[in-house]
């Protein structure tokens, strides 16, 4: 037993030991602060060629509501669509607006049919103009409902703006080989609608349109069949090769995308099916397959922590991404990939009045990791990647928007696409990712993230990612004499200057493209 003399002594040489350690603890958080202070020298090895990009920057535009012309955002819409200028924009008219997305909404009966395209066409037809040429992928992948349902139809709104969320979900198939005969013969009168200028119905009466959009370079099949309809591998397989059998009648020199899975990180067993020729038609092309990624935030996750979830999430994305791509390089090596819904989700996106208010630095922090994932997606050989969307509104995931639903004004996340459209392409070569030796100072490879590329043309870039709300000074060796463009968060574009020296301050969230003045940085 102590006497108490003794436990003072105890109790003096603890207080000692922990006032050493706080000052300890001080000392190093101190000498971190002043590190962290200097700048981080990115070093890269230009001669270091790990691929070369087939990645084209795009778009996803799911038709809705204000897309339609007399709405008054429907000019800045299309007007951000045209000035992105992308290559393979995919227009989606979506299942829970039947009257903007489905051209057929009853059976034929009685030598009547009821195609009707009077809400659908002029969308389209805005967006064709808007891309001006360039080639698109269009997905009509909303199943009629009465192809698959015997009980009562589903409700289908009087007005063309509600939004019917259980329209075409989760369908209760009496006979599945019917269901995919009628869609089969239903996707062939669409391309014949908007490639060959009209089609003949179920009766055999013309239909004209008028329409020959010779730049549909990709007919993509089903939309995320996994989550809105339920199917299997072999169902999603079956109705691809019928769709493509069809519509190859009217466009036989059509190209073909599926199957645009929804939860392609946990679903690996859909493409080693799809992607094997040996579950397909003879004769049948995978031309491309498609898929899709959202990071999805849970309901207590305030920005800061999102600012770390976020970018785990992606890794992830970019584990599935390698794994599906070794499947398609061994079963279907000449397919190309696209993942063509790409974008972030807050809490309750279907409320029609949001319980918080969106901050700006989301969006931002949303194309830090759309920034990060190209970069890494370009280097893995993805070939399509698309933002997701072009607009979107409370009632309808308002954080996967890419302009301001009210405004119809671009917001950082668009601004951080058209960045990268303006800057990278195909034929880019990526260099060899840094290594942590190769930065001065403590490692701050889990805030900012760095990659390289040589364009076709000589130019040496690169792409830089605060992946974290705080700035960071950077020194890129060579920069001096070129020019920095970044989005940060007090930026309401693309903001370009010169870089008269090496160093440059990159803000909290911000994505910059260096081009480099010098021709030997190293």
């Amino acid at each position: 037993m102590h006497n108490q003399n003794d436990m003072g002594h105890y109790r003096w040489k603890g207080r000692r030991w922990l006032v050493a350690g706080f000052a300890c603890l001080w000392g190093w958080a101190f000498a971190q602060a002043q590190a962290q202070a200097a700048p981080v020298t990115v070093s890269l090895d230009w001669d270091k060629i790990v691929a070369v990009s087939k990645a084209n920057v795009s778009i996803q535009a799911c038709i809705e509501p204000p897309m339609r012309r007399g709405y008054p955002i429907h000019d800045r819409l299309f007007k951000a669509l045209r000035d992105l200028k992308p290559d393979y924009a995919r227009l989606q008219p979506w299942h829970p607006y039947p009257r903007l997305a489905v051209a057929e909404l009853h059976p034929p009966k009685d030598g009547k049919t009821f195609w009707d395209f009077t809400l659908l066409d002029p969308i389209v037809e805005d967006f064709m103009l808007a891309v001006e040429g360039r080639p698109v992928v269009v997905n009509f992948g909303a199943i009629p409902a009465w192809m698959f349902k015997t009980q009562a139809p589903d409700r289908i709104p009087d007005d063309p703006d509600e939004i019917a969320w259980d329209y075409s979900i989760n369908p209760e198939f009496t006979d599945f080989d019917s269901t995919v005969r009628l869609f089969a013969q239903y996707q062939a009168r669409l391309a014949g609608w908007y490639l060959n200028g009209g089609f003949r119905d179920e009766f055999d009466q013309w239909h004209e349109s008028g329409h020959r959009y010779s730049n549909i370079a990709y007919w993509e099949i089903l939309n995320e069949p996994d989550f809105e309809h339920g199917l299997s591998p072999r169902q999603v397989t079956q109705l691809y090769d019928a769709v493509v059998t069809e519509v190859r009648k009217v466009a036989p020199s059509m190209k073909f995308m599926g199957p645009a899975m929804a939860k392609a990180t946990s679903k690996p067993e859909y493409f080693t099916y799809f992607l094997d020729p040996k579950n397909h038609q003879p004769g049948i092309p995978i031309d491309a397959v498609s898929y899709h990624f959202y990071f999805e935030a849970e309901s207590d996750e305030t920005p800061d922590v999102m600012q770390h979830t976020i970018f785990q999430q992606a890794d992830k994305l970019l584990t599935a991404a390698a794994y599906i791509d070794s499947i398609r390089r061994h079963f279907s090596p000449h397919t190309k990939t696209a993942i063509n819904e790409l974008g972030t989700i807050l809490p309750f996106p279907a409320a029609a009045k949001l319980p918080y208010s969106i901050p700006d630095s989301y969006w931002n922090l949303s194309g830090a990791m759309w920034a990060y994932l190209y970069g890494h997606l370009a280097a893995i050989g993805i070939d399509m990647i698309h933002g997701s969307e072009l607009i979107d509104y409370p009632g309808q995931v308002p954080s996967a928007t890419l302009v301001d639903w009210e405004t119809g004004q671009p917001n950082a996340r668009y601004w951080v696409l058209k960045l990268l459209r303006d800057n990278f392409g195909p034929g880019d070569r990526l260099l060899a990712p840094r290594s942590v030796e190769e930065y001065s100072g403590p490692d701050p490879g889990a805030q900012v993230y760095a990659q390289g590329f040589i364009s076709p043309q000589g130019e040496r870039k690169v792409l830089l990612v605060n992946k974290r709300n705080k700035a960071l000074a950077l020194r890129i060796p060579g920069a001096a004499g070129g020019d920095l463009q970044k989005v940060d968060q007090s930026t309401t574009t693309v903001e370009r200057r010169a870089l008269s020296s090496n160093a440059l301050e990159l803000p909290g969230l911000a994505v910059a493209v260096v081009t480099l003045g010098s021709a030997d940085p190293n």
